[in-house]
């Protein structure tokens, strides 16, 4: 889990810059960032998805309690 504070720009309107991501046997299994030109969005089981973004606490623990059903 990474959390960089980064000035505010188009790619990062909150002035946030994140990956968090969860492997399991050399595979990840969940992904959280907001990688740019992406937004924010997550990657779950090969796949992609928006996600909301409030502020990157709630993030992390949206994303703990995602860990935990997979």
């Amino acid at each position: 889990m990474k959390v960089w504070k980064v000035p505010k720009s188009k790619d990062f309107p909150d002035g946030v810059k994140y990956s968090f991501v969860y492997i399991h046997n050399g595979k990840r299994v969940l992904g959280y960032d907001n990688e740019r030109g992406k937004g924010h969005h997550k990657h779950i089981k090969g796949k992609e998805a928006e996600i909301e973004f409030k502020d990157s606490e709630s993030l992390l623990l949206q994303f703990k309690r995602e860990r935990l059903k997979n």
